[in-house]
């Protein structure tokens, strides 16, 4: 089993969860970060009257665990949806994971995950 963190564009996504839904991964946890790249500098802007850091820039970020077989396909609907050619697309990182169980029923391993194929 195999746990990829994606960092993408908040833009893109919608197109990202749609391309994962069709190559059946349907489940996957998601939240909002907040961070620095290469493209970054320390500025500010104004905007309506208030300073603002844009420095910053708002990605979210996807973890998702699969069993070893659908590794690559996973990795190449995250690099073929998330893409767009411009620098700050987002990064990919890929972790083993020992151990897995289900909660509910107590299944361990590549059954505890969400799809048996």
């Amino acid at each position: 089993m195999k746990k990829i963190e994606a960092i993408i564009r908040t833009n893109k996504y919608e197109d990202v969860k749609k391309a994962l839904h069709e190559i059946d991964i349907d489940f996957f946890t998601w939240w909002d970060v907040t961070g620095q790249g290469n493209d970054t500098k320390h500025k500010t802007e104004i905007y309506r009257g208030t300073v603002r850091d844009t420095s910053y820039i708002s990605r979210r970020s996807l973890s998702i665990v699969v069993r070893d077989i659908n590794l690559q396909k996973t990795i190449d609907c995250l690099l073929n949806a998330a893409r767009t050619g411009e620098v700050g697309d987002g990064k990919i990182f890929v972790t083993d994971v020992e151990l897995s169980y289900r909660i509910r029923t107590g299944e361990s391993g590549d059954e505890s995950l969400y799809n048996r194929d």
